[in-house]
């Protein structure tokens, strides 16, 4: 693997907003080159599900996204009859007396199976694909999935097809770019893990933090959103139970900055403080430790 490769990669996810480190820029290349999944765990708001949204927007890929929640079943996710449509197609045709003409049952029966009458979902359509690009399929928490999704999960992405008993079997003829991620409210089974590559994701440095404000909300004063990611830096050390993810740094800054506020100062967080904690008791912990010393740290830290 040639290290002009992973800066291509890097240099095109920044080219469509996102600003990944060597080792995820390194993972997803080899997702890409190695068609396969790519598994990724972190703590909630590091930038997980945007892998694949900009992966989207490199490519010219369609988004395809499952996003997993307890009792997500093979319906939901893969395919399901649209039986009202196709009672209405059953009794249109016995009005027009096609039901019962000789021959005309099993015609009828299987008319009722027909592609027009398919629900696809997004697993299904993941591996349809068709011409363009392949799709980016997005396996959004799949830690909030239950055990029985998750080995079913293991089939469609060891093949990249589905089954469908009354069509037969959908194959991907290119696979699509698969991106599960988990923020790992329970471990995600070995199995499905050694079908994926794997990747920690975590939360950004200060300097890159400060690039991705600089990126994503450019009309945020440079000197605010260095401040901004120094406090967010320094809260993201209290123990808190939801720290600030990146999202949150970034409307965080951009709330400052529509307040008219080009720099830090405690009572501007104190205002805007649950734009980036949203805990009651986040807050009071952070209060407890002292708005205003983060305050100045953040101030000097964003010099």
């Amino acid at each position: 693997m040639a290290q002009s490769d992973v800066e291509e990669v890097r240099q095109a996810l920044a080219d469509h907003g996102y600003l990944a480190d060597e080792g995820l820029a390194t993972a997803i290349f080899l997702a890409k080159r190695l068609q396969r999944p790519l598994l990724l765990e972190g703590e909630a708001g590091v930038g997980k599900t945007e892998v694949a949204k900009v992966l989207s927007r490199w490519t010219g890929g369609e988004l395809v996204r499952l996003q997993c929640y307890e009792g997500i079943d093979v319906a939901q996710a893969v395919y399901e009859w649209d039986y009202p449509r196709q009672l209405l197609h059953l009794r249109a045709a016995e009005a027009a007396g096609v039901a019962g003409a000789g021959g005309g049952v099993e015609a009828l029966e299987d008319s009722l199976y027909d592609e027009r009458f398919l629900v696809r979902r997004p697993l299904l359509r993941a591996v349809s694909g068709g011409e363009g690009p392949p799709p980016v399929l997005l396996v959004d928490e799949v830690d909030r999935a239950d055990d029985e999704f998750e080995a079913f999960l293991l089939e469609v992405l060891s093949d990249y097809a589905v089954t469908i008993p009354e069509l037969g079997t959908v194959r991907a003829a290119t696979p699509p770019l698969v991106v599960i991620t988990s923020n790992r409210t329970r471990d995600v089974h070995d199995a499905l893990k050694r079908r994926c590559l794997y990747h920690w994701v975590e939360h950004p440095d200060f300097e890159r933090e400060v690039a991705i404000v600089a990126l994503r909300a450019p009309g945020v004063p440079e000197v605010l959103a260095r401040q901004v990611a120094a406090v967010v830096e320094a809260v993201r050390g209290l123990g808190l139970y939801k720290p600030p993810g990146v999202a949150e740094t970034i409307d965080w800054a951009q709330a400052l900055a529509a307040l008219g506020r080009s720099e830090l100062d405690e009572a501007s967080v104190e205002a805007t403080l649950g734009t980036a904690v949203k805990y009651r008791e986040d807050q009071a912990r952070l209060r407890e430790y002292g708005v205003a010393d983060l305050v100045r740290a953040a101030v000097l830290r964003g010099a």
